[in-house]
């Protein structure tokens, strides 16, 4: 065990005890890997049928399974494109089970990127309610927007903002929030060697200070009787159970609540709490569960839904790619068009990126459609679609970016699906399909 810190693994000997061996013969071994079906888009049936390894059940999550070690890389499968399912080690999941999020609700995920936990999130609200999904680095908010696109959420607002400011302006708003919290990641260890490079006891405490923060941060934005998760994928006490300690004798307005899941363990000394060891079958993971128990004011406004200059011809092209009536609100953001939820707030100072879906950009006096706004459909909602399987020549020509043929009678803007779960959309002319998926998302198997 070399490859580890010894004032870590000092640190799990003393927490472990007996079990410190178990827990070494487990570190010795790969991460288990694993995807999470989006159900919002895919069934479990089209998910097996479109991949070529066999998928188990996990604990952790009604749609996480656990996936061969010798699988190849699931990100070059077609259903993957599409965004059927997201790469996820299967206990990173359990955090959003613990959560729990019911459709309707408003949801914040504070520390969102790079979007696993949001979009697990999106598909249990399944398009009802709001998410506000935050990082506050910049880059990686970019990379959280892109796989919330790819995994068809309408219903989210993506920001870059810090944390504090954004729940001050949010105060009392969300129903249940998750603090995914920036950690020493120790529970990476297995397949991150950046983790154990910059790991340090130094380190450790400088996390939980950020943590609490972060905490304290979130309080504010939490409605009465509001849920807040707080997690890591970590092991050390300092940033899970301290922290939580700290931030309750803090907030006496909180109260612990019993997980109400079975996987993993209870907190040390925090039996209401849980914590996933790889002796668990999970990589490392801490998930507590608070309540608030106090009023709070919430001064959130709607967002000032306008008519713009350009509403009419947008809702000629909506009608014209779609059967079925828009779901939330056509505003206009530069060049950039998009549909926002309809429960939207007042986005002013909150560094929002993106709101709703991209329907399209203003282009030279025309409107082209975005590649999102077809990730966010359905196959019935669409007046035109071609459907290929996913061990089609077809698919593969497309994620290429070639062109296809198709029958003479398209025209127009038409969708392409794979088994039935929508990857993007191309434009029909003279039985030939123009490619619009985009060059950076093309696929080289």
């Amino acid at each position: 065990m070399n490859e580890y810190p010894s004032a870590f693994l000092n640190r799990m000997q003393a927490m472990l005890g007996a079990e410190y061996t178990d827990f070494l013969e487990c570190m010795e071994q790969p991460s288990i890997r694993g995807i999470r079906l989006n159900p919002v888009k895919c069934d479990e049936k089209k998910l097996k049928n479109g991949l070529d390894f066999n998928i188990e059940l996990s604990p952790f999550s009604p749609y996480s399974y656990q996936i061969p070690e010798a699988a190849g890389k699931p990100g070059g499968i077609p259903l993957h494109h599409a965004g059927a399912f997201y790469s996820q080690e299967p206990s990173a999941a359990s955090a959003v089970t613990i959560l729990n999020p019911q459709p309707g609700e408003k949801i914040l995920d504070l520390c969102a990127a790079p979007g696993g936990k949001s979009t697990q999130i999106a598909a249990l609200l399944n398009g009802k309610g709001l998410l506000w999904s935050n990082e506050v680095v910049r880059s990686r908010a970019t990379v959280l927007l892109s796989n919330m696109e790819r995994m068809g959420v309408s219903n989210a607002v993506i920001s870059s903002c810090h944390p504090e400011t954004l729940c001050e302006k949010l105060a009392g708003y969300f129903d249940r929030i998750l603090v995914d919290a920036p950690c020493s990641g120790e529970g990476m260890f297995r397949r991150d060697a950046q983790a154990v490079q910059d790991w340090s006891e130094e380190h450790v405490k400088t996390c939980a200070v950020r943590q609490g923060l972060i905490l304290d941060s979130a309080a504010h934005a939490l409605k009465e009787n509001g849920i807040l998760v707080y997690s890591t994928c970590t092991f050390s006490s300092e940033e899970n159970e301290d922290t939580v300690k700290a931030f309750l004798e803090r907030h006496p307005n909180f109260v612990l609540e019993d997980s109400g899941v079975s996987f993993g363990r209870p907190g040390i000394e925090m039996p209401q709490a849980r914590r996933i060891f790889p002796m668990d079958g999970g990589d490392g993971h801490f998930v507590a569960k608070m309540r608030k128990i106090s009023p709070t004011v919430c001064y959130v406004t709607d967002y000032p839904f306008t008519k713009f200059a350009a509403e009419h011809d947008v809702k000629a092209l909506y009608d014209q790619i779609f059967q079925v009536p828009i779901k939330g609100f056509f505003i206009q953001s530069g060049s950039s068009i998009l549909i926002a939820p309809q429960l939207t707030p007042a986005l002013s100072g909150l560094g929002v990126i993106r709101a709703g879906v991209m329907l399209g950009e203003i282009l030279k006096g025309r409107i082209e459609p975005a590649h999102a706004l077809f990730l966010a459909s359905l196959p019935q909602e669409l007046r035109q679609i071609v459907d290929f399987s996913s061990h089609s020549a077809e698919i593969r020509a497309y994620l290429h970016g070639e062109e296809l043929e198709v029958d003479s009678a398209r025209k127009g803007y038409t969708g392409v699906a794979v088994d039935g779960v929508v990857a993007g959309f191309g434009k029909c002319s003279s039985g030939r399909l123009k490619n619009r998926y985009p060059k950076g998302l093309r696929s080289h198997i």
